[in-house]
């Protein structure tokens, strides 16, 4: 196998006789190489430049890789040799950011490349403005700095306050009703690792999850985006992995993630697993409103008092912790009155029990009608969360008929 090394070396380090950050491009594609040599001269003219024309053995890789501050791996050339080498690099060089090379705007390889270790890529042609987007992302990495948190939209996230107390039923319910409501963009997003339900009940499927949104979350384009997630009923629905991932013990962070969605979407919905572990006390601060769900059973409202003790552990106020108070039946458990005494918070919402609209909703992978009684009240907690009013809403209809004449 024919290796070719060329040095791109600036007249700045000529002149002190010092070498700058070296950089190691893998690409058999000479159009492309040469391409991409001089974007990189542009943006990074004290750097040296090491071409290889073809794909290395891993000895010769881990001896390439060792020297270098990034990689640029040419992916369209020869695809498998491409996948073995990104992993190969990945074992033994793992502090060396690897930046994929592909000749067209495919989000499924974009996917696959991401899953396989690289760290960004980039799409001919390379322009500057991609090509210093991505030095960027990577200066950030290096130096632990996150990108600046911008107003958005409103995130919303569904917690338990006990396991089966219909916290998934509530969030993809609720989803809609906002859509509904507002007419805007929402993102539902099965956040629970491990038992996540969502898929389930609306009758989805994905080769993706939140994992890989979560993973890549920092170069994530709208292209890929739109593979991420799946649409369904005029919302996207980002879903959990069908191999269930510990994101209690997984060093996992949604910061970046929940960040992004917000720019992105008028209403983001989270459905959490629960309120332990590092990862949904981070949901949980992340969110503008927190739904802490429970019934009117006594093990469901003990339970909830261990929960809202847990969050005010965990450094959330007492008072951000919104209770929903699902499948109320007055003749079962506590009496509405007494549940907000005996968990220290106010009730918020009750949502009441309707078995038989929610199967006939769970057997056709919808939501439950509107005019359902379970619709109906998810309907109204929806106004809430929005601040729209009943009134407001008919006078508003009412100023666009009378537009019209």
């Amino acid at each position: 196998m024919r290796i070719l090394y060329r040095y791109v070396l600036s007249s700045t380090n000529a002149q002190n006789g010092k070498d700058g950050a070296q950089i190691l491009l893998i690409c058999p594609n000479s159009r492309m190489s040469a391409e991409l040599a001089g974007a990189l001269a542009s943006e990074l003219p004290a750097a040296r430049l090491v071409i290889v024309d073809n794909y290395p053995n891993r000895a010769e890789a881990t001896r390439l890789a060792g020297k270098v501050e990034f990689c640029l791996l040419d992916v369209d050339s020869e695809l498998t040799a491409a996948a073995a080498l990104l992993a190969w690099l990945g074992a033994v060089a793992p502090g060396v950011p690897v930046i994929s090379l592909l000749r067209s705007n495919d989000p499924d390889l974009i996917l696959r490349c991401l899953r396989g270790g690289a760290d960004d890529f980039l799409i001919q042609p390379f322009t500057a403005d991609q090509l210093r987007a991505v030095l960027r992302k990577l200066a950030r990495v290096r130096t632990g700095l996150s990108a600046p948190r911008e107003d958005g939209g409103k995130v919303i996230c569904i917690m338990p306050g006990k396991g089966a107390c219909g916290a998934t039923t509530i969030a993809c319910n609720l989803a809609f009703a906002l859509r509904r409501l507002s007419g805007g963009r929402v993102l539902l997003a099965d956040l629970d690792g491990l038992t996540g339900t969502v898929a389930f009940v609306l009758k989805l499927k994905s080769s993706y999850s939140f994992v890989d949104a979560v993973t890549h979350s920092g170069v994530l384009d709208q292209d890929v985006w739109r593979v991420l997630v799946t649409p369904s009923r005029g919302i996207d629905v980002l879903l959990s992995p069908e191999s269930p991932v510990d994101c209690y013990s997984e060093p996992l962070d949604p910061a970046a993630l929940v960040g992004s969605s917000r720019q992105g979407y008028d209403f983001v919905v989270l459905d959490s697993g629960g309120s332990y572990g590092d990862w949904n006390l981070a949901l949980a601060r992340l969110a503008d409103d927190l739904l802490l769900v429970t019934t009117n059973e006594l093990p469901a409202l003990h339970a909830t008092q261990r929960t809202l003790a847990h969050l005010e552990r965990g450094g959330l106020s007492r008072s951000k912790p919104r209770m929903v108070l699902n499948r109320y039946h007055a003749r079962i458990g506590l009496p509405g009155d007494a549940i907000g005494q005996a968990l220290g918070a106010k009730v918020s919402a009750t949502l009441p029990s309707d078995y038989e609209g929610l199967q006939k909703a769970l057997m056709e992978g919808q939501p439950a009608a509107p005019t359902t009684v379970f619709g109906h009240a998810v309907a109204s907690l929806a106004r809430t969360l929005t601040g729209v009013a009943t009134d407001a809403r008919k006078a508003s209809s009412f100023s666009r008929l009378r537009g019209l004449f």
